[in-house]
Parts: C-alpha cells; sequence; structure tokens
C-alpha cells in the first residue's frame, strides 16, 4: 500500500517564490496536494478549508505577518504543523518561531534538500532547525545579557517585534509603514509601544538590543 503524501500549504507574499517552492516540492515523491497563498489572513482560511499536514510559512508578510499566523493556526487547531522559510537566520527569530509554534525553521539560503527533508520531518511530528543555524541559537542562549534582552523582546507582540527589527535596522516609519502594509500613525503607534515595554527612549537604545540579540551587527 503507498503511503499517504503530505498535503502543503504555501504562506509567502512573492508570487515567485512560491512558484519556485511549488516546483522544488512537486518534485519530491512523498508531496500530495499543494496550495499557497499570500498573507496570513487567507493562510487561516485556507487551513480551515484544506487542513495540510504541514505549513511553509515566510515570517516578513503584510498583513497580520508570519509569527502572528503561526499563533492563530496554532489557536485553530492545537495539532497544526509549521514549518518556518525565512530569509532572517538571526538566533531571535528561531526563538520567536518555535515560541509562537513552529514545529521547524530554514533558511531560504538552505540547499533544496533541506527543506524537503525538513517537511518530511515535522510531518512526521519531529522538530527540524536547520543545521547552519544551531550554533547561532546556543550562542544566542549563554550570554547572561543576551539572555535577559530576550525575555524583554517577549514582551512584545508579534507585529511590535516586527516593527522592532525593521526600526532598529535603521528604516524610518514611513519605510515600516510601506514595507509591513500599515498606516504611518499606526507604526508610530507601535514605536511608542515599544519603547514604552522596553524601557528605552530612543532609536539608538532599541538598535543596541537588536545588536546584543543578533539581529543588526554592531
Amino acid at each position: 500500500m503507498n503511503e499517504k503524501k503530505i498535503s502543503v500549504l504555501l504562506v509567502d507574499d512573492h508570487q515567485v517564490v512560491r512558484a519556485g517552492f511549488r516546483m522544488l516540492l512537486d518534485s519530491q515523491p512523498f508531496i500530495g496536494d499543494i496550495v499557497d497563498v499570500d498573507r496570513g489572513e487567507l493562510a487561516c482560511h485556507e487551513y480551515e478549508r484544506k487542513r495540510p499536514d504541514v505549513v511553509v510559512m515566510d515570517l516578513s508578510m503584510p498583513g497580520i505577518g508570519g509569527l502572528e499566523t503561526i499563533r492563530r493556526l496554532k489557536k485553530q487547531d492545537p495539532h497544526a504543523t509549521v514549518l518556518v522559510y525565512s530569509i532572517h537566520d538571526e538566533s531571535i527569530y528561531v526563538e520567536r518561531a518555535i515560541q509562537a509554534g513552529a514545529k521547524g525553521y530554514v533558511t531560504k539560503n538552505s540547499a533544496a534538500e533541506v527543506l524537503a527533508e525538513a517537511v518530511l520531518a515535522v510531518s512526521q511530528g519531529k522538530h527540524y532547525i536547520e543545521q547552519d543555524i544551531l550554533p547561532n541559537i546556543d550562542d544566542f542562549k549563554h550570554p547572561s545579557d543576551t539572555l535577559h534582552y530576550g525575555q524583554v523582546v517577549e514582551l512584545l507582540s508579534p507585529r511590535e517585534f516586527d516593527v522592532f527589527c525593521l526600526t532598529a535596522k535603521g528604516m524610518t516609519a514611513h519605510e515600516v509603514a510601506a514595507e509591513l502594509h500599515l498606516g504611518y500613525k499606526t507604526v508610530a503607534n507601535y514605536n511608542t509601544q515599544i519603547k514604552n515595554k522596553l524601557n528605552v527612549n530612543t532609536t539608538a537604545e532599541l538598535a543596541n538590543i537588536a545588536a546584543v540579540l543578533g539581529i543588526i551587527k554592531h
């Protein structure tokens, strides 16, 4: 008897990227139906309709964003299996994704077979974190100042975390608003909330926290 093939929901806001994912996964004998959407809100809707075995999720998307989408999917179905496939290889992103409920994490710089291997692994109930980013996670867990900052950043909501990362990298509120498809006033309000939660007054202080977390380089 043939083993049941793995159904997949792809979530990424770039059509070309989704097409590439489809080609890659279609070439695997263990992959079955593939559905793709371009943002988190649609992912939640399609998940309810299709109940795929694995959700392959980008983190940086317009709308509610990847982290919040993971949280909502896990609320819809505690058994939802999410694999993050992101351009970000910094340990804080991995930590946040796993905390939100992701089962695995691979980067878009990884070899094609890594994504296929990861989809297969998480579909079997295993955790899968790309080997190349594991040392970064180990480094993240040891220094006491990093751990302290990590605990502080946990205070941020998924969307606040997105705004925090972009602001700390030097983007203006207008640039952040354009990147995340949010209103300027919404981003400004997020920035105020973030500074209050992290007990800082300036963007430079935010950048320092982001540097300690490995989000940006000193």
